[in-house]
C-alpha cells in the first residue's frame, strides 16, 4: 500500500492527500497562480514537516525526561533560492514555544537533539543544501543555551 495516494480532486490544481490510515490534507496553489488557494502549498509542507517532525521529538524527549508543559506551538518561515528551478529551500528557521513547568535547559536540549540528530525532515533540508536555525522559549522567555 502507498503511503500516500494524491488526487486531483479540483482540476485547477487542487490536490487531495491521504495515506494509509486516511488522513487527508489539501495541496494547492495560490489563486494569483492560477490555483483556488484551497490547501497547502507543496513546498510549504515540506517546511510544516519539518515543524512537525521536530516536534515530535521533543514531546518525546521531555515526556520521557519527566518534564511537564501545557502546550508547545512551533513557527517555521524559510528562504528559498532565487532564479533557479527548481528553487530550494535555503534557509530554514524553526522557533518552538513551550509552556509549562519545563527546565529551560532541558527544553533546549530537546530541540537541539531534534534539530541536529533525530528529525530526519531537517537532515533532509540539510543535505538539499539548507540551513537550518531555531530558537526556543519557555514561559514567553528565550533560551540561549543549554549550562
Amino acid at each position: 500500500m502507498p503511503i500516500f495516494t494524491i488526487e486531483l480532486t479540483n482540476p485547477d490544481f487542487t490536490f487531495t492527500a491521504t495515506d494509509a490510515s486516511s488522513q487527508q490534507f489539501n495541496i494547492d496553489i495560490p489563486v494569483d497562480q492560477g490555483g483556488n488557494g484551497n490547501g497547502v502549498r507543496p513546498m510549504q509542507a515540506v517546511l510544516a514537516a519539518l515543524g512537525g517532525c521536530s516536534g515530535v521529538d521533543i514531546v518525546s524527549i521531555l515526556k520521557k525526561q519527566r518534564e511537564t508543559f501545557t502546550s508547545l506551538k512551533i513557527e517555521v518561515d524559510g528562504e528559498r533560492e532565487t532564479g533557479k528551478e527548481p528553487a530550494l529551500w535555503k534557509t530554514a528557521h524553526v522557533r518552538y514555544f513551550l509552556t509549562g513547568d519545563v527546565h529551560p535547559d532541558k527544553a533546549y536540549r530537546a530541540a537541539s537533539l531534534s534539530i541536529e540528530k533525530y528529525c530526519s525532515v531537517a537532515e533532509t533540508l540539510r543535505r538539499a543544501g539548507a540551513e537550518i536555525t531555531w530558537d526556543i522559549y519557555v514561559n514567553g522567555e528565550e533560551v540561549k543555551q543549554a549550562i
